[in-house]
């Protein structure tokens, strides 16, 4: 069970028997963020250097993300029985390892293979969420989880923009020297300030104690957490409204160089736009979940969501889609998710609080496996003179399923109390 305030032990910066800083819980979800996009303005010229087609580059998107969600399905239940820090720890490891692959990767075959092993990254997302709800109760930890990411927001905007300007003065490789950089630096972090956060774990390490490290990993919990319609919901509206993102992951580059004919440092530059709307979103978050409730705010972000493509697509039929106006209301999207993932994931994991890391785990792999699909989907349908419109009919779609998946949940709620 969550730690009331009154009685949860105090973070202690780079002190190993205190919680994480909030300091460090930020730089590990940025370090998963920065994985995902910083290299986004290279694909075409990583098209060319390996002598391949951009479906194919683009596939370091959608194989990466597919992997991730995989990941995140087993991170959850190892750290609810091996306890948070040893597992994030070895999955950093692995990712500086993989990281390492894709720089001195001689074929692009080799290089997805190096690509898809970063994807240990996910324990850094997974992990963060479980250990802000071993701290707090639902509210707090949606308001948490918000300013967390909020923090974080600064990568996905800045992420692109840095790695467009990397790529034109140094090459798509300086990316990924930037990520082995910061796995680096952020690996000592953790090794040096994150206590065990888990309940039963960290209860048993107190001198005295008779409590065991436990069972197996608690993979039955699983199907626990599936027979909750409520955790269904919550689910839901969190894959579907990040969906609209990730497919604005995997068409967004292609039309800003097809579409628009933009270099790698303005695509750059235009990529990161959602990323303001996001900072602004979870900034919202942490500030009103508390006092508003999940359901709500979860509610709110959707329509946001909704209202925002709708808009893009009117536009688009108008025909008034310069590369300004249309990556600008992008930031619509980014303060729908800023609103909704903070506050979705506080439901998600509050169905079943002693399977945080378990929910954690398989909420995020419905999310990213979710994205990998929607993501590749944008890839396939854009092609030379399609223009932007299949990319947003494809999120005005996922637009909608979050509406309703929420509106599930608060009718449910609304029926039979819970």
């Amino acid at each position: 069970m969550p730690q009331s305030a009154s009685t949860r032990r105090p973070a202690r910066f780079l002190d190993r028997t205190t919680p994480p800083h909030i300091l460090t819980l930020v730089l590990l979800t940025g370090l998963s963020a920065l994985t995902m996009n910083v290299f986004l303005p290279s694909l075409p010229n990583m098209t060319t250097w390996f002598q391949t087609d951009y479906w194919v580059m683009q596939l370091s998107v959608s194989l990466y993300l597919g992997l991730n969600a995989v990941l995140q399905i087993v991170i959850g239940p190892l750290s609810d029985r091996f306890g948070r820090r040893p597992v994030m720890i070895w999955s950093l490891v692995l990712f500086l390892v993989a990281t390492l692959g894709t720089l001195v990767a001689p074929t692009a075959a080799l290089f997805l293979i190096c690509r898809m092993a970063q994807a240990t990254v996910a324990a850094a997302m997974v992990l963060s969420r479980a250990v802000v709800r071993d701290m707090v109760a639902q509210d707090e930890a949606a308001s948490l989880l918000g300013y967390i990411t909020m923090g974080t927001a600064v990568v996905p905007m800045l992420g692109p923009m840095v790695g467009g300007l990397l790529d034109e003065r140094f090459g798509w490789q300086a990316s990924f020297v930037l990520m082995l950089g910061a796995g680096l630096a952020i690996l000592a972090l953790t090794w040096a300030d994150m206590g065990e956060t888990h309940p039963r774990l960290r209860a048993a390490a107190q001198p005295g104690s008779v409590a065991g490290a436990g069972g197996p990993a608690n993979l039955g919990g699983t199907g626990e957490l599936l027979a909750s319609p409520r955790f269904w919901g919550y689910c839901g509206a969190s894959a579907f409204a990040s969906g609209a993102f990730f497919a604005y992951l995997g068409g967004a580059p292609f039309l800003g160089t097809d579409l628009f004919h933009l270099s790698p440092g303005v695509l750059g530059i235009c990529f990161g736009a959602p990323a303001v709307g996001y900072a602004l979103g979870n900034f919202l978050s942490g500030r009103f979940s508390a006092r508003v409730g999940v359901n709500p705010m979860v509610l709110a972000g959707t329509l946001v969501n909704l209202a925002g493509i709708t808009v893009l697509i009117l536009i688009d039929l108008a025909g008034f889609a310069g590369p300004v106006l249309f990556f600008s209301l992008f930031s619509s999207i980014g303060l729908g998710n800023g609103l909704v993932l903070p506050n979705a994931t506080a439901g998600m994991l509050s169905v079943r609080p002693h399977l945080a890391g378990t929910a954690s785990g398989l909420g995020g792999a419905m999310m990213i496996g979710g994205g990998a699909a929607l993501s590749a989907l944008a890839g396939a349908v854009l092609v030379p003179g399609s223009g932007a419109m299949p990319l947003l009919v494809i999120m005005e779609l996922t637009s909608v399923g979050a509406v309703v998946s929420i509106l599930l949940v608060i009718l449910r709620a609304r029926r039979i109390g819970f």
